[in-house]
């Protein structure tokens, strides 16, 4: 398939790798060393990594563009955060070129809740099953189906996905949606958003701040799971119970905690 080259960007700041294998991003393969495929909704791209430049090939430049945060300075927020502490400068340094991605809300919704509790490959298969089985066939893949399809099925066509328990929140959340405002969601500030995601079936704390940091851009969130857990006790240890993590590290880096989360997170899987 022949896609047009949309834009380049400096590889300074933007690793693919890091950027789409980091935990953030379900719907993405890869097709090569240095190639990967990434669906979003109805929307499709392959971005390439290359030695001084990343190169994204689609039909849809300006989604695309906004997708990977093109108009974020990331050098400022590298330089910010590497002067917190000689292990936040040895994170950045593993994982500055990981970006924060403008996902689609509701895509981020379902993906999160299937996974709580899982791994990325299983995420990766249920999701894809999902689109299979409800989106809409595109040239290049499966649409991410709507919210009126999935509201229209039951418990055991989610179960047939291989969603285990979480297949009576994917039903439960669907018609949530059917009449809910996600506009309304999206301009609340972070912390009456994140009680508001608490409503939704199968959406933890966890869960609640990866959504806010993913799919809605809520910088001052710290998602917390057994990485994160390892980090804390291995280079801050200050006798903090497990669910006293997120405000520990939402305190100690303000505005910029989603992104530290993502380095530490990196950093510890990698290194």
């Amino acid at each position: 398939m022949k896609l047009p080259l949309a834009f380049t960007y400096p590889t300074n700041t933007f690793n693919v790798k890091d950027t789409l294998e980091c935990g953030q991003l379900f719907r993405y393969k890869k097709l090569d060393e240095v190639t990967y495929e990434v669906f979003s909704q109805d929307k499709y791209c392959q971005v390439v990594q290359g030695e001084s430049d990343v190169f994204v090939y689609t039909h849809d430049k300006d989604y695309f563009w906004n997708f990977f945060d093109c108009d974020t300075d990331y050098e400022a927020k590298v330089e910010r955060i590497s002067k917190i502490s000689p292990l936040m400068a040895e994170a950045v340094n593993y994982g500055k070129g990981i970006r924060i991605l403008n996902q689609d809300l509701t895509e981020m919704i379902f993906c999160f809740i299937i996974s709580a509790n899982n791994n990325i490959k299983r995420i990766q298969l249920i999701v894809e099953r999902l689109c299979q089985a409800l989106g809409e066939k595109t040239e290049y893949g499966y649409a991410f189906p709507t919210v009126e399809s999935m509201a229209n099925q039951t418990v055991e066509f989610y179960s047939s996905l291989g969603a285990g328990y979480r297949d009576k929140y994917l039903l439960a959340t669907a018609q949530k949606l059917l009449n809910y405002n996600l506009d309304a969601l999206k301009n609340m500030d972070t912390a009456t958003a994140r009680k508001e995601l608490l409503t939704f079936m199968g959406v933890g704390p966890k869960v609640a701040d990866c959504i806010l940091l993913f799919g809605m851009r809520h910088g001052d969130v710290f998602p917390v799971d057994t990485w994160l857990k390892k980090v804390y006790h291995q280079y801050f240890e200050q006798g903090h119970a497990d669910y006293q993590l997120s405000s520990f590290f939402c305190q100690l880096f303000g505005e910029d905690a989603g992104l530290c989360q993502q380095y530490l997170f990196y950093f510890q899987r990698k290194v």
